[in-house]
């Protein structure tokens, strides 16, 4: 086709799910992806050798659980393979023990010993209410809430810093747990909202599980792509667009790309006024990423790490925030917190015979091209001796190596942006709805317009929500 109701530049998550919306509602939809290779943060790719498939970005998926857009009948195969751990994530400790979240807030509870009580006290209810409070908290902060109560006892705990939070338990585990969930954030614990990330997350682990998806994140763009193709959408991969002139006609076109990216897309015709805010829009800390095949299992002292999908490394929770202090200082940390995921405890399709896939990453300052393979290796060494005799090979991403893989991760921040207060209500400008440019048609869509990071596909889905109100007629975009 010449001309389609609507085109979308970028086929991650957000992008996939803006395309499916619109072709929902019976348009005609083309996206147009740059790589050779659909999927954004969601793609799978034998890294290290030959059998060995490894996620490129994104492994583990809380989020895409909680989602209610992948709640559609359309994607219950894509669920069916969503495999859960028997742990959803633990943090090793110096001396062989390790906090460790089960899906039972009991279990949990009763492994803190005398911070038990308080950890039910705080998590349990926001478990109990888990599919509300995703609702709210993937909502894009433009609409009354549809469970205020559920969202005041969130927000009430969840704007306090990490720090905060921490400090009114008395043992480490404890602390250490929500230090590693809250460190998420990519920002200094001592950050307001930061304990948000940390209760989320936990009670995602609790509600949904943390899943990895059988074969691999790719499915994700697999099962997306299916939908698109089955509403009569089309794609094209392997063509970068560096003016929106270059696209086929449209009556509206979104934006799957990061803020920087906007003013050469949209050229002379996007106003000065909204080209200075985009220019003041601030990323994250950077993260250095590798990809490990290994000969066998991780050989984790802690029993319960053995069968945890997901870790978090750094030692106690003052340690995991000096790390995330310095790297928001601009400095690499000898010690840095890691997020570690090992996704053959549940799905031994990632190898072709005997071995293991491990993946990992660090923080690092923004544009960090330091290979943190050593200081990563040596986390992993402190909690698993004999690691490194397991290494059969390893490729590293470095921050800037990750901005080279896909232009939305500036710097090498895999989130589209800084997960401060300000801008979590103002990303990626102060406008009531942020998924509009300011040129007639086009909208942004990335991870860099609310609710923000994450395999959840909700930013596009609103911004699809606002394109087909403003131009073919449908209701309001944030109307629930």
């Amino acid at each position: 086709m010449s001309r389609y109701d609507a085109v979308v530049v970028g086929s991650g998550p957000n992008g996939l799910a803006a395309a499916v919306t619109l072709a929902r509602a019976g348009l005609a939809v083309h996206v147009v992806e740059g790589s050779d290779v659909a999927g954004g943060g969601c793609r799978t790719a034998e890294r290290t050798r030959p059998g060995f498939r490894h996620d490129v970005c994104s492994a583990a998926h809380p989020l895409l659980a909680l989602s209610p857009f992948f709640a559609d009948p359309a994607f219950d195969g894509l669920r069916d393979g969503l495999l859960q751990p028997d742990v959803p994530f633990a943090h090793p400790l110096d001396g062989g023990g390790a906090a460790t979240v089960y899906r039972s807030v009991d279990e949990t509870a009763d492994g803190l010993g005398p911070d038990g009580p308080a950890y039910r006290r705080l998590i349990g209810p926001l478990v109990e209410r888990a599919e509300d409070l995703a609702t709210s908290v993937l909502a894009p902060l433009r609409t009354l809430p549809l469970h205020p109560a559920t969202l005041a006892r969130f927000g009430r705990e969840g704007s306090r810093s990490i720090d905060q939070l921490v400090g009114r338990f008395g043992s480490e585990p404890a602390r250490a747990l929500l230090a590693g969930a809250g460190a998420h954030a990519a920002r200094p614990l001592s950050a307001p909202s930061t304990a948000g990330y940390g209760l989320l997350l936990t009670a995602a682990a609790h509600a949904v599980g943390w899943p990895v998806v059988a074969g691999g994140s790719a499915e994700v763009t697999d099962a997306l792509l299916d939908e698109l193709a089955r509403l009569g959408g089309s794609i094209t991969t392997g063509q970068w667009v560096r003016r929106l002139d270059e696209l086929p006609g449209a009556e509206v076109v979104l934006l799957d790309v990061a803020p920087t990216s906007v003013p050469d897309l949209v050229g002379p015709a996007l106003p000065d006024r909204y080209r200075r805010a985009l220019g003041r829009y601030r990323y994250g800390s950077g993260v250095c990423k590798i990809d490990w095949a290994l000969s066998g299992p991780v050989p984790w002292t802690a029993p319960a790490c053995r069968r945890a999908g997901t870790l978090h490394l750094g030692g106690t929770a003052a340690a995991v925030a000096a790390a995330e202090s310095d790297v928001w200082s601009g400095r690499h940390p000898d010690r840095p917190y890691c997020i570690v995921v090992q996704p053959g405890v549940v799905d031994r399709s990632r190898v072709d015979g005997p071995g293991e896939t491990l993946w990992a990453y660090c923080h690092v300052p923004r544009g960090s091209d330091r290979d943190m393979t050593v200081v990563v290796a040596a986390q992993i060494e402190r909690h698993a001796p004999g690691f490194g005799d397991l290494v059969l090979d390893a490729t590293t991403m470095t921050a800037t190596g990750m901005e080279t893989y896909d232009p939305n991760f500036v710097g090498g921040d895999i989130a589209g942006g800084a997960a401060t207060v300000l801008q979590t209500l103002s990303r990626p400008v102060l406008r009531w709805n942020p998924y509009r440019v300011p040129v007639a048609g086009v909208y942004l869509c990335s991870s860099s317009t609310p609710p923000g990071a994450g395999v959840h596909g909700m930013c596009g889905v609103y911004a699809a929500r606002t394109a087909l109100h403003d131009r073919f007629g449908g209701p309001p975009p944030f109307v629930r």
